[in-house]
């Protein structure tokens, strides 16, 4: 009998070793579009020399062969053998995935803030890379090595400094290989702005590019930091003066770790697209997070306490944190010792304990200016109480709009109390006391929860004049406000009553389903939410993680989504002294175990929850179709098998 040739046995396991995890999947570890995110790994260990106060220099040298070069005067990575691996230090920090000089974050560790820290830094781009050269100066001798493809080429040589090249710091050349990006050109603007940006979160710092094709040379030195840049960036003029400053925690915190804190300049105008860049550990965060979060909480509730003071507020006004930040424009740098982030090349903060960190300092010191400026303060609530009054009466216009013939909505919709579409969020929520929680635990003004009861009905074969013929599906379309339809028709989405639909189930097998089922009834009968971008997945915990107080640090709980994320919990746990033993670890079953509090933290917040958007990614709209249609459809068995035998082996259970 003639054997398979795609047998699965012991031999078909792979085990993908050193850098080939990188090289086979580039994505999962940086941008593929263009070489720059890989550059920037580089230049981030030279910027974080120099946030530890080891260098005031930094070049980047654009050669005529396309190679890059990032050159310091910081301490040099170090180049003996390291104690436990047998192999030259230097060696480990560009070969191993997992090693670097960032996670020693205790008393004596080479960094205290840095913004490389997933380890995963300047490893990737040495296997992204044709050819990479590393020299490093320190203690008087010079020590270099060659790798090509990620692995080394010409081992560690170390001589004694001469004595015209006494100096100390890192000298790295990157040779990007072109096969793993779309586009193998650096884009000049982006990195023009990076550079840029680094010297103006390191005052007194020279920030150096050459080119040598076009023999330009440019050099940023602010002395006057984040206010300087500002200004030059506006393109209104300002309505009050800068409000600028900084706050850090000392040795007597409870809360936080001495040094973590932000600085920032702030700057309120009537015209020009507003200004907006956030920084953590010099790291820069385009998407955001929650030490911006953290800024625009401390300027919300700065604003309304002065407001509140002197009464300025009209009747029947309600003031939103978006009414404050409308006009401001900012720019914000933040330190915290652990960074979360979320994506490999770190565009958005996730830690949650960044939100108080930030606002515990932004907001006594605008509050404090405020009252002693009180014509500035004036001339400031003027203008956020226009935006409040705009916002207000743009509501009640699409209210009026709406409020004839429309179908009466579904009795178990527990709807919110704005009128703003944009702003308004709806929770479809799996089962009814998960979607008592949600209930309890919603911000009332913005969000509206609607329970679902038990498994939706795969509606991939369902035709549209049935569709209301089911209950629950019926209730969505009716509290959405939009009528189901088709890829090609002209949708009328002037009726949507969110700007947000999330899906939000257990973080389970059974709450992954629901997710399939509502996802197909989305992409199905109502495409045109889907790319409107109006169509988000909610991801609860799955693991709740109690620390007990440790020295002056107090008792903390925490949420992993995943095991990925609890090990790291426990890892950094294990750092700051607390063993993984006396870590506390609750797994919960299902939303419905969640109270209305812990809800709220962890899904619903907006400033600390994880939603992710749907959108349609890198396949086309026929190409989605014919894989849903392989998954959902009924007679579709057979193409079912043949996608699971595929890529079965990739696949975790949770059992």
């Amino acid at each position: 009998m003639a054997t398979q040739s795609n047998s699965y046995s012991e031999g078909s396991i792979r085990v993908l070793k050193g850098l080939e995890p990188v090289k086979q999947r580039p994505g999962m570890y940086t941008r593929t579009d263009n070489p720059l995110h890989i550059i920037q790994e580089v230049l981030d260990n030279a910027a974080d020399e120099a946030l530890a106060g080891h260098g005031k220099k930094i070049r980047v040298t654009l050669h005529n062969d396309g190679s890059v070069s990032i050159e310091d005067d910081g301490r040099g990575i170090p180049f003996g053998m390291h104690p436990e691996e047998k192999a030259p230090v230097i060696e480990l920090v560009f070969t191993r995935l997992h090693a670097g000089g960032k996670f020693d974050k205790g008393q004596g560790g080479a960094y205290s803030f840095s913004g490389g820290l997933h380890g995963v830094g300047v490893s990737v781009t040495n296997a992204l890379s044709r050819r990479m050269e590393a020299s490093s100066w320190r203690e008087g001798q010079v020590a270099a090595l060659v790798f090509e493809g990620g692995d080394v080429t010409q081992t560690l040589k170390t001589r004694a400094q001469g004595p015209d090249d006494r100096k100390q710091g890192t000298t790295v050349r990157v040779w990007p290989d072109p096969k793993y990006f779309e586009s193998a050109a650096l884009p000049m603007a982006e990195l023009i702005h990076l550079l840029r940006s680094k010297a103006v979160l390191m005052p007194g710092v020279s920030v150096t590019l050459v080119n040598e094709k076009t023999k330009d040379s440019q050099t940023w030195q602010y002395k006057g930091g984040l206010s300087d840049y500002l200004m030059q960036s506006l393109q209104g003029e300002p309505v009050i003066p800068l409000f600028d400053g900084e706050g850090h925690a000392d040795g007597n915190s409870e809360t936080f770790a001495e040094g973590e804190g932000a600085t920032w300049a702030v700057a309120f105008t009537e015209e020009g697209q507003p200004v907006r860049e956030s920084y953590v550990n010099l790291i820069p965060t385009s998407a955001g997070g929650t030490h911006d979060s953290g800024l625009r909480d401390g300027l919300f509730t700065a604003v309304k306490s002065f407001i509140d003071l002197h009464a300025l507020l009209p009747k029947g006004v309600k003031l939103m944190p978006e009414d404050v930040f409308a006009r401001a424009s900012y720019v914000l740098s933040a330190k915290v010792l652990d960074p979360q982030f979320q994506g490999q090349i770190k565009e958005r903060l996730n830690s949650r304990d960044a939100v108080r960190l930030v606002s515990s300092f932004v907001r006594p010191a605008l509050e404090l200016w405020l009252n002693q400026h009180v014509e500035h303060g004036k001339k400031l609530a003027e203008i956020v109480i226009r935006a409040a009054q705009t916002r207000q009466r743009a509501g009640q216009k699409v209210e009026k709009r709406k409020g004839s013939g429309v179908a009466v909505l579904p009795g178990k919709l527990t709807d919110c109390e704005s009128r703003d579409t944009l702003r308004n969020e709806v929770f479809l929520v799996e089962g009814d006391s998960a979607g008592g929680s949600a209930k309890m635990g919603r911000d009332k003004e913005l969000q509206a929860v609607l329970p679902l009861r038990g498994k939706v009905l795969n509606t991939w074969e369902v035709e549209r004049d049935r569709l209301f013929a089911n209950t629950e599906i019926h209730d969505i379309a009716v509290a959405i406000g939009v009528d189901p339809h088709g890829p090609n028709d002209q949708a009328d989405l002037s009726g949507l009553r969110y700007g947000k639909v999330c899906i939000l189930s257990d973080a389970d097998v059974d709450g992954s389903h629901i997710q399939v089922l509502l996802l197909t009834l989305f992409f199905r009968h109502f495409p045109k939410l889907i790319e409107a971008g109006h169509v988000y997945v909610a991801r609860p915990p799955l693991f709740r993680v109690d620390v007990p107080a440790r020295g002056k640090k107090p008792a903390a709980k925490m949420y992993a989504l995943d095991d990925g994320e609890l090990h790291a919990i426990l890892d950094k746990s294990a750092k700051d002294g607390v063993p993984r033993e006396k870590c506390q670890i609750s797994r919960f079953k299902g939303l419905g175990e969640m109270n209305a509090e812990q809800l709220w933290e962890t899904t619903l917040n907006p400033d600390t929850r994880r939603l992710l958007p749907v959108q349609l990614g890198a396949l086309d709209f026929a190409a989605t179709e014919q894989l849903i249609a392989q998954l959902m459809g009924k007679g579709e068995a057979a193409a079912r098998r043949e996608l699971m035998e595929i890529h079965g082996d990739s696949i975790e259970i949770d059992v």
